[in-house]
């Protein structure tokens, strides 16, 4: 089973279009409560209610020399039905490329990893020969800096217009979907962007964060995120879900987020 069919039963058995990102804070940990520990009860509470989980691995990497072990241990929590999504914004020349791509996708097990395009396709390209894993290239984030960039007008070759470079990124993206693992990571923070990129992608997976903490407008992530079906779009919350309460009922306080996530998507879709 390859990715997106992986995503989409999932999806259909949880009714749900919400990805939880693991990005776990000791600073906003309860006391007494280990990182694992946490991730771990995150996992038990949310995970019958989401199409995906998201680790993001700077929340790991910045545990020192223990964050890797932390990682693995809590991706071992994770049931095996549903989807792992490194967010580990990878991009370097191929052979280093390479072996991020192992890394993520051998050593780790994970399905599908947010991967920087901006090195070119020499530095996808290893990530896509993984047929059965997704591979999310970077196309207009959610962040405030996504303008210096991703907005800036270029004129393709051949062509005498300009559009925005996010817009050259989403068709290089389909010219490089030869074997259908290719997604693209799309904000929830600019509703039009978020449309235009459904518009030139209408089967690809797009991932979509920014629609919690970061202020993105839930209803236009959702009718511009999904495909023709009313799939293929991964709503990402981390911090909304994950610190929901501060205190020892952390867990329950982030299913009954979760909870409200997906029932407010699912009104969206009318299901």
């Amino acid at each position: 089973m390859n990715f997106t069919e992986k995503l989409v039963n999932v999806s259909r058995q949880n009714n749900s279009l919400l990805c939880v990102g693991l990005d776990p804070d000791p600073a906003l940990i309860p006391p007494g409560v280990d990182v694992v520990e946490f991730n771990r009860q995150i996992i038990e509470a949310t995970s019958d209610l989401v199409c995906a989980y998201k680790p993001n691995f700077a929340f790991f990497e910045s545990l020192g020399t223990d964050g890797m072990v932390t990682l693995e241990r809590t991706l071992k929590h994770i049931p095996g039905h549903i989807p792992i999504i490194a967010d580990a914004k990878r991009g370097d020349i191929g052979n280093t490329a390479r072996k991020y791509a192992s890394a993520i996708f051998d050593v780790l097990g994970c399905d599908a990893a947010t991967v920087n395009p901006y090195l070119g396709h020499d530095s996808v390209e290893p990530f896509i020969d993984y047929a059965g894993k997704g591979v999310f290239l970077l196309c207009h984030t959610s962040n405030a800096g996504a303008a210096d960039f991703q907005q800036l007008r270029c004129r393709p070759k051949g062509d005498r217009k300009t559009i925005p470079l996010f817009e050259i990124v989403a068709m290089k993206a389909s010219e490089w979907n030869v074997r259908g693992n290719i997604g693209l990571v799309v904000g929830a923070t600019q509703p039009e962007p978020l449309k235009r990129v459904r518009e030139l992608c209408p089967d690809m997976p797009l991932l979509i964060p920014g629609i919690g903490s970061q202020g993105g407008d839930l209803t236009w992530a959702v009718k511009y995120g999904v495909d023709g079906n009313g799939q293929r779009a991964i709503l990402n919350a981390s911090r909304q879900v994950l610190y929901a309460s501060k205190g020892k009922d952390f867990a329950s306080a982030a299913r009954n987020e979760a909870i409200k996530l997906r029932d407010d998507i699912n009104l969206v879709l009318g299901v």
